[in-house]
């Protein structure tokens, strides 16, 4: 016998009015599908028990998204440890329960002082309670109450609210507490929910229904590129990223236009289904071809026939690509949500690696720019570094913000609301919106670095380094960063809108390379050799640590022993190495030799000695990261340093084929994020297809009718011709 509820309603995203819906339950019995009303008296009680327990559990995602709503909220209280409770013979029914004052049987919280159950506070609309909780404090002073309905056997959910610190608390002796008035709490279920999920379900529930486009009157689309991928298991960020990327003309035109099936089966090594090019062409097929691109059959129980629907399509499922892609990641061939952005950053990476011996094939190409950094030393002198990346990563100066005004209006009425009791609505809320413009100035803008080594002074100093760009892609993709962590390590997402213009013009944030009258700093000397060719933290990262109160040292090395890869795979380092016993150690002490049995390592791989320990130089004597560092790095050399140049007038190899055109760009992709974390919530595609936005949900595909283009997390861009 299997057990399943059956829900009775329409899905939100596509429908062309909000539905207002029954909830009913069945149990199914299989295999003939015999077909059971629930709640039933005639049920047997293990039966009614099994469904109960179905119905009010409480999935993973759910506990995340609470538990990242509620990180930076919720502290011990400092009335639990000495709580007092009296003795007045109260007994808790393990059911039953009523507000003493008003009989309400919802909303109702248990003072763990004296055990008087009464209702919760009167919600803006009329809803919740009648205040009686709240007044009877007033009246007692006691401090600590806990909402029946939130406990449950293991206690990680149960609702504790402080009203002398009016905030939810956690109490650390709540079990003694609540056997104090004979409560058996392995034995409640949770019938309500938390002030912390209500609060989640409130201020996400806009974000949820402006990013999905639901109540709009969606326009089902199908045909050539109008092909949606059946969600796996949280697989979104795949479909998201995987939508946008094959909208491109040099993905299209690697895996459709110039690639039939055939031939890629016929090139192909003996098993194609662990081939990455096999798999991207068939997963460019399906996405362009339209074969797959049809109304879904709908089963007609009346004529016992399969009928098409005009509202959805099947799509298809990418499971070999995700096992494909995912098989050298623990994190992407697991089931949980990920990071677009690192999906994103994962993807490219390993398609340009299956094109290292065909770069000219390689589609990643589009993507890839180069990054010049012009460091001025206070001794006149400057040195220019280069790199290669994928994204640009934007912080946004919330101080920017054009509506400063509205946000502090709406600031103080929330705070206004909040202390009488009262919700504020999702039509009231006012985020701070910050100009695009705004955003690319601070990747640009001057950064202070702090203990720079100078080769002129012989010293450290303090230097300022500005960023610029050696070429302009294909196709630029903005990374916007909106999750940070606040004091005490707590990630939080920036509520926050982006105003993006549908066209961008970033002709001035192009590098200049050594200008006239510029006197490059001189290379180290034999007596700072070890000093000058020390790793560099980059700066971006390190700032970003040490606003959240961490050693400067600490960072920097955090940054270098990570690869200056971003800034959460350095907090990960940071915080598994702070008791280190070199910790404190000065960089410059650190490593300043590279381990010669290292090197031979190295060489024994067929590599030559130079690149081994520029390579170690370059990887803070780590061999595997030096391995990659080589791997990443084909034509580097070690008569010409890939991350020092005197001008830009004379490409480096760093620089070599890369794409490169104007500085003008219009908007084409959206890839939005709901939810409070990276790990949890929702990944959803606008794209701009023939002249009109178009939203991928996962499967449904539709006419976009208002793309939520303020909300966006990653932000692709097309080079205009000029």
């Amino acid at each position: 016998m299997v057990l399943c509820g059956l829900l009775s309603g329409i899905e939100g995203g596509f429908d062309n009015n909000e539905a207002e819906y029954d909830e009913t339950h069945n149990i199914v019995i299989l295999p003939d599908y015999v077909t059971l009303p629930f709640p039933s008296v005639e049920l047997p009680e293990k039966v009614r028990l099994a469904v109960d327990a179905i119905l009010m559990a409480e999935g993973a995602e759910r506990k995340e998204q609470v538990a990242a709503w509620t990180a930076d909220k919720k502290q011990t209280s400092a009335y639990a440890m000495n709580l007092q409770q009296i003795d007045n013979g109260v007994i808790v029914p393990p059911s039953g329960w009523k507000c003493a004052k008003c009989n309400k049987r919802d909303n109702l919280w248990l003072n763990l002082t004296d055990g008087m159950i009464l209702c919760g506070r009167k919600n803006w609309d009329g809803t919740g309670g009648n205040n009686h909780a709240i007044e009877h404090y007033k009246e007692t002073g006691y401090p600590l109450a806990v909402k029946l309905g939130t406990v449950t056997a293991d206690l990680e959910g149960a609702d504790v609210f402080s009203y002398p610190e009016d905030d939810s608390v956690l109490d650390p002796l709540l079990a003694q507490h609540l056997a104090f008035f004979g409560i058996d709490f392995s034995s409640l279920k949770k019938t309500e929910m938390t002030t912390a999920e209500r609060e989640l379900d409130q201020n996400t529930n806009f974000d949820w229904n402006r990013i999905q486009e639901s109540g709009e009157e969606v326009e089902p689309l199908f045909g050539p590129g109008y092909t949606g991928l059946v969600n796996l298991g949280n697989s979104c960020y795949l479909a998201a990223t995987m939508q946008v990327v094959f909208s491109t003309r040099s993905f299209c035109s690697r895996y459709y236009m110039n690639q039939n099936l055939k031939s890629a089966f016929v090139a192909a090594p003996a098993d194609p289904t662990v081939d990455l090019n096999m798999q991207l062409t068939k997963l460019g097929h399906g996405l362009l071809s339209g074969r797959y691109s049809i109304p879904a059959l709908k089963k007609d129980d009346t004529a016992n026939a399969a009928t098409t629907t005009d509202t959805k399509q099947e799509g298809i499922p990418p499971r070999m690509f995700k096992a494909v892609i995912a098989a050298s990641h623990p994190e992407f061939s697991s089931v949980r949500q990920q990071d677009a952005l690192e999906f994103f950053l994962h993807f490219v990476d390993q398609v340009e690696r299956v094109h290292s011996g065909k770069p000219d094939l390689d589609p990643t190409k589009s993507f890839k720019f180069g990054i010049e950094d012009r460091i001025a030393c206070s001794s006149g002198k400057v040195a220019y570094n280069r790199r290669l990346d994928y994204i640009l990563s934007l912080n946004i100066p919330l101080h920017e913000a054009t509506n400063k005004g509205e946000v502090e209006t709406f600031h103080k009425l929330k705070a206004e609301k909040i202390s009488e009791g009262k919700d504020v609505s999702s039509d009231e809320i006012v985020r701070p919106r910050v100009p695009l413009e705004a955003c690319l100035a601070t990747f640009s803008a001057p950064e202070e670095i702090h203990d720079f080594f100078s080769t002129a002074l012989k010293a450290k100093t303090t230097a300022f380094k500005n960023a610029g760009l050696t070429s302009f892609p294909d196709y630029l993709v903005l990374h916007m960063r909106k999750f940070v962590m606040e004091e005490g390590w707590v990630p939080k997402k920036l509520d926050v809108y982006i105003d993006v213009p549908d066209i961008i013009d970033i002709t001035h944030m192009r590098s200049k390379g050594l200008q006239p009258g510029e006197e490059l700093l001189p290379e180290g000397g034999s007596e700072d050799e070890a000093e000058s060719n020390m790793p560099v933290a980059n700066q971006d990262i390190v700032s970003q640590l040490v606003s959240m109160g961490f050693n400067h040292l600490h960072c920097q090395k955090a940054a270098i022993n990570t690869s200056n890869t971003g800034v959460e795979a350095a907090m990960n380092w940071l915080l598994s190495h702070m008791d280190d016993p070199d910790i404190d150690i000065p960089i410059s002490q650190q490593g300043a030799t590279i381990d010669q049995s290292k090197v031979d390592t190295l060489i024994s791989f067929g590599f030559q000695e130079e690149i081994a320990r520029k390579a170690l130089k370059a990887s803070g004597d780590d061999i595997e990261k030096a391995t990659d560092w080589i791997f990443n790095n084909p034509d580097a050399s070690a008569s010409s340093d890939m991350d020092a140049t005197s001008s830009s007038t004379v490409q480096t190899p760093v620089d070599a084929g890369l794409m490169d055109g104007g500085g003008k760009y219009r908007l084409f992709g959206i890839v939005s994020h709901i939810g409070t974390s990276t790990q949890c919530g929702h990944y959803v595609a606008h794209i701009l297809k023939d002249g009109r936005w178009v939203i991928f949900n996962d499967d449904k595909v539709g006419a976009s009718v208002n793309p939520p283009k303020e909300m966006g997390y990653l932000y692709f861009f097309e080079r205009l011709n000029s």
